[in-house]
């Protein structure tokens, strides 16, 4: 007899989520504030260089290297901005403070439009609902101002957790906190690896989320791909009884 379907684990950034412009467009407000007069499309792939730099030398904000998420986010903004010709010391440090704060301001963040109703829907099939996410410690707030944060029981960031997703340490810690087997546990994010391959892995029931059918791969079947969040309920609802 399988175990009924208690928990629904809940990746967040472009699942729930998503950033409203891109990076390069609202760094380059900041800049625009400070006099600066930058191209988005330079900053942007600063930006991915300047990202990709850190997250390599310092994987999971440099928890385990003595950083935590606010440093290491001054860092990449710092980085960016250097590699588009701008030194000043005091200048860098005030913009990358002030994007650090920004991006917890819900206009920034666009929720996409079926999130709220799938979360609804879980919690009528009277399963409980946490959250599994690759973020550092904004992501409360930024749940809190996006209307987001009541659906969850716990919320559990890689910053917290000082391991990231695909480690299955990070997903044994969400089982701990449901209390119970990871039978008894789904998982919905929008990522192969991160998302579906590491909570598969645990024996959890994984869905792998793509809305622009990007995933076009044979090892995923059917029954475990979203298009959109509205076709979860129906999917969980098997699992439930």
């Amino acid at each position: 007899m399988r175990a009924p379907l208690r928990w629904v684990l809940w990746d967040v950034k472009d699942t729930l989520l998503k950033v409203r412009a891109s990076v390069g467009e609202q760094y380059c407000k900041e800049a625009e504030r400070a006099g600066l007069n930058l191209s988005p499309v330079e900053v942007e792939a600063a930006f991915l260089q300047a990202y990709r730099h850190h997250s390599s030398r310092f994987p999971n904000y440099g928890i385990t290297q003595g950083l935590d998420g606010r440093s290491w986010w001054i860092r990449v903004v710092q980085d960016t901005f250097s590699r588009c010709r701008v030194y000043d010391p005091a200048l860098l440090n005030t913009m990358a403070h002030n994007l650090y704060h920004n991006f917890c301001n819900a206009e920034n963040w666009e929720v996409f439009p079926d999130s709220q109703k799938a979360l609804e829907s879980c919690s009528s099939l009277g399963l409980k609902l946490g959250v599994v996410s690759n973020f550092d410690s904004r992501l409360e707030k930024i749940l809190r101002v996006c209307g987001l944060l009541s659906h969850f029981s716990f919320l559990i960031t890689s910053e917290e957790a000082g391991v990231a997703k695909p480690s299955p340490a990070i997903f044994e810690q969400a089982l701990q906190k449901c209390g119970v087997p990871a039978a008894s546990v789904a998982h919905v994010g929008d990522h192969y690896v991160n998302d579906y391959l590491a909570s598969r892995s645990l024996g959890i029931h994984g869905f792998l989320l793509d809305r622009h059918n990007k995933h076009n791969r044979a090892d995923v079947p059917q029954e475990h791909r979203l298009s959109s969040l509205e076709e979860l309920p129906s999917k969980l609802q098997q699992h439930v009884d």
